[in-house]
């Protein structure tokens, strides 16, 4: 049996019932799984107990997920949230850091919808916290149906930027994509490269230039139903190769 690189995935701090869980989508592993062909292993939220050192040290590569919260505005020097708004302070305090580590220490890197936010703002820059709300841009969020494939559904195409990661993993012109976010990044941080534009000039991926190893993120959800997508399955198999790359490199 072949090698399978070992790819940590972030979870969410979740109540159920009376107590709290750490929880990471099942299409988010599944996708590790079966598209990168690695070996999926979810990294609790417990920032003040894990060394990230450490954590870096038996990781071949990092997806860090989408989720129901948002990252709380204080990280980027926001104005305070909307009322109701989902925050997970305990993911917060996890991925900024863990994010900036990997990347320094050439760990590969996938960000995916509140994932690729929180590259942006671990990189300084900012989010729009209701992109729905400024004039000028579409609708960003899924669809008002109650079927999961309807809200998954392609809503928009993204036109890829040359010269950049989509160019090395054969993608270029556009690709249509789904769309199921309110928040989308306002000022774009330094030492990060605009990798795919929406229609309305939303920023929708982006890569960290310089760096060592694979550092891509997308506002969108490559993970669903990835086999029967190619341009969705090249973003994961692009990134399982790049985690090969390290194990290959560890081993």
């Amino acid at each position: 049996m072949a090698f399978k690189p070992l790819i940590g995935v972030t979870a969410c701090v979740k109540e159920i019932g009376l107590h709290p869980y750490h929880v990471s989508g099942d299409k988010y592993v599944r996708a590790v799984s079966v598209a990168a062909e690695g070996l999926p292993l979810i990294i609790p939220s417990l920032a003040d107990l894990i060394d990230i050192d450490d954590l870096l040290h038996h990781m071949d590569g990092l997806l860090f997920t989408g989720s129901p919260s948002n990252v709380e505005p204080f990280h980027y020097q926001g104005t305070p949230s909307a009322p109701g708004t989902a925050h997970d302070p305990q993911r917060d305090a996890t991925t900024l850091p863990l994010l900036r580590a990997a990347i320094a220490a050439g760990v590969p890197v996938l960000g995916i919808c509140r994932g690729f936010q929180e590259m942006n703002v671990a990189f300084g820059g900012s989010l729009h916290q209701k992109v729905h709300e400024l004039p000028g841009y579409l609708d960003h969020r899924e669809a008002d149906d109650p079927r999961i494939e309807v809200q998954y559904a392609p809503a928009h195409p993204v036109k890829i930027q040359p010269g950049g990661v989509f160019e090395a993993m054969g993608l270029t012109g556009e690709i249509q994509v789904n769309s199921i976010h309110s928040q989308g990044v306002d000022r774009l941080g330094p030492g990060l490269r605009v990798e795919a534009l929406a229609p309305d000039g939303l920023i929708e991926a982006l890569s960290v230039e310089h760096s060592t190893a694979f550092a891509f993120g997308v506002q969108w959800h490559p993970e669903w139903q990835v086999l029967s997508n190619p341009a969705y399955r090249r973003i994961f198999q692009a990134f399982g190769d790049a985690c090969r790359q390290r194990a290959a490199q560890r081993r």
